[in-house]
Protein backbone atom coordinates (compact mmCIF):
# COMPACT_ATOMS: atom_id res chain seq x y z
CA UNK A 1 0.00 0.00 0.00
CA UNK A 2 3.14 2.36 1.10
CA UNK A 3 4.63 1.85 -2.35
CA UNK A 4 1.13 2.32 -4.37
CA UNK A 5 0.89 5.57 -2.41
CA UNK A 6 4.73 6.30 -3.60
CA UNK A 7 4.12 5.40 -6.82
CA UNK A 8 1.04 7.95 -6.67
CA UNK A 9 2.97 10.45 -5.26
CA UNK A 10 5.76 10.37 -7.77
CA UNK A 11 3.21 10.19 -10.70
CA UNK A 12 1.79 13.37 -9.31
CA UNK A 13 4.48 14.70 -8.61
CA UNK A 14 6.24 13.62 -11.88
CA UNK A 15 2.30 15.07 -13.42
CA UNK A 16 2.59 18.14 -11.62
CA UNK A 17 6.19 18.95 -12.50
CA UNK A 18 5.31 18.32 -16.06
CA UNK A 19 2.16 21.07 -15.74
CA UNK A 20 4.64 23.50 -14.41
CA UNK A 21 7.06 22.75 -17.31
CA UNK A 22 4.21 23.35 -19.78
CA UNK A 23 2.91 26.54 -17.64
CA UNK A 24 6.42 27.49 -17.54
CA UNK A 25 6.87 27.19 -21.53
CA UNK A 26 3.20 28.46 -21.67
CA UNK A 27 4.58 31.63 -19.87
CA UNK A 28 7.64 32.48 -21.38
CA UNK A 29 5.85 32.25 -24.88
CA UNK A 30 2.85 34.72 -23.39
CA UNK A 31 5.68 37.23 -22.12
CA UNK A 32 7.78 37.26 -24.99
CA UNK A 33 4.36 37.96 -27.21
CA UNK A 34 4.22 40.92 -24.76
CA UNK A 35 6.95 41.90 -24.94
CA UNK A 36 6.93 41.93 -28.84
CA UNK A 37 3.52 43.85 -28.92
CA UNK A 38 5.10 45.66 -26.15
CA UNK A 39 8.16 46.16 -28.69
CA UNK A 40 6.17 47.29 -31.71
CA UNK A 41 4.12 49.80 -29.46
CA UNK A 42 6.90 51.61 -28.85
CA UNK A 43 8.32 51.30 -32.00
CA UNK A 44 5.18 52.96 -33.29
CA UNK A 45 4.60 55.42 -30.30
CA UNK A 46 8.35 56.60 -31.29
CA UNK A 47 7.95 56.77 -34.80
CA UNK A 48 4.49 58.94 -34.54
CA UNK A 49 6.59 61.11 -32.07
CA UNK A 50 9.38 61.79 -34.68
CA UNK A 51 6.53 62.41 -37.36
CA UNK A 52 5.23 64.76 -34.77
CA UNK A 53 8.73 66.48 -34.08
CA UNK A 54 9.03 66.48 -37.74
CA UNK A 55 6.07 68.05 -38.88
CA UNK A 56 6.59 70.89 -35.89
CA UNK A 57 9.65 71.53 -37.18
CA UNK A 58 8.34 71.94 -40.31
CA UNK A 59 5.73 74.36 -39.73
CA UNK A 60 8.12 76.27 -37.61
CA UNK A 61 10.40 76.22 -40.93
CA UNK A 62 7.29 77.32 -42.83
CA UNK A 63 6.91 79.73 -40.54
CA UNK A 64 10.57 81.50 -40.42
CA UNK A 65 10.26 81.26 -44.25
CA UNK A 66 6.73 82.82 -44.42
CA UNK A 67 8.06 85.83 -42.14
CA UNK A 68 11.33 86.03 -43.97
CA UNK A 69 9.63 86.50 -47.23
CA UNK A 70 7.00 89.24 -45.48
CA UNK A 71 10.36 90.86 -44.15
CA UNK A 72 12.41 91.18 -47.34
CA UNK A 73 8.43 91.97 -49.50
CA UNK A 74 8.46 95.34 -46.61
CA UNK A 75 12.26 95.96 -47.59
CA UNK A 76 11.46 95.50 -51.02
CA UNK A 77 8.58 97.99 -50.91
CA UNK A 78 10.59 100.75 -48.54
CA UNK A 79 13.33 100.92 -51.00
CA UNK A 80 11.13 101.10 -53.84
CA UNK A 81 9.20 103.92 -52.18
CA UNK A 82 12.65 105.43 -51.43
CA UNK A 83 13.67 104.66 -54.51
CA UNK A 84 10.71 106.63 -56.55
CA UNK A 85 11.20 109.70 -54.10
CA UNK A 86 15.07 109.94 -55.07
CA UNK A 87 13.89 109.74 -59.09
CA UNK A 88 10.73 112.49 -58.35
CA UNK A 89 13.27 114.89 -56.89
CA UNK A 90 15.96 114.19 -59.44
CA UNK A 91 13.05 114.75 -61.82
CA UNK A 92 12.37 117.89 -59.94
CA UNK A 93 15.63 119.17 -59.83
CA UNK A 94 15.89 118.58 -63.42
CA UNK A 95 13.39 120.39 -65.03
CA UNK A 96 14.11 123.17 -62.75
CA UNK A 97 17.39 123.22 -64.43
CA UNK A 98 16.36 123.00 -67.80
CA UNK A 99 13.62 125.56 -67.18
CA UNK A 100 16.40 128.14 -66.27
CA UNK A 101 18.67 126.75 -69.34
CA UNK A 102 15.02 127.82 -71.33
CA UNK A 103 15.00 131.16 -70.14
CA UNK A 104 18.37 131.84 -70.34
CA UNK A 105 18.29 131.28 -73.95
CA UNK A 106 15.17 132.64 -74.44
CA UNK A 107 16.33 135.94 -73.15
CA UNK A 108 19.73 135.52 -74.95
CA UNK A 109 17.57 135.11 -78.44
CA UNK A 110 15.29 138.36 -77.68
CA UNK A 111 18.21 140.28 -76.80
CA UNK A 112 19.63 138.96 -80.34
CA UNK A 113 15.94 139.74 -81.57
CA UNK A 114 16.13 143.31 -80.30
CA UNK A 115 19.89 143.83 -81.49
CA UNK A 116 18.70 142.66 -85.03
CA UNK A 117 15.74 145.03 -84.88
CA UNK A 118 17.81 147.47 -83.60
CA UNK A 119 20.10 147.13 -86.41
CA UNK A 120 17.41 146.77 -88.92
CA UNK A 121 15.75 149.72 -87.73
CA UNK A 122 18.63 152.11 -88.05
CA UNK A 123 19.11 150.65 -91.61
CA UNK A 124 15.94 151.07 -92.81
CA UNK A 125 15.80 154.95 -90.90
CA UNK A 126 18.83 155.69 -92.75
CA UNK A 127 17.79 154.24 -96.16
CA UNK A 128 14.49 156.53 -95.51
CA UNK A 129 16.95 159.69 -94.59
CA UNK A 130 18.78 159.16 -97.81
CA UNK A 131 15.93 158.49 -100.03
CA UNK A 132 14.42 161.79 -98.85
CA UNK A 133 17.80 163.50 -99.33
CA UNK A 134 17.87 162.01 -102.90
CA UNK A 135 14.34 163.13 -103.47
Amino acid sequence: HEREHDREVSELAAKHAEEMEKLRAELKEEQRHLLDELQQQMAATHRAEQEQAQLQSQTLHSLELEALRLTLNNMHTSQLELTQSNLRKEKETALMELREMLNDKRAQEVAILQSRHQLEWERIKEQCLKEKEDL
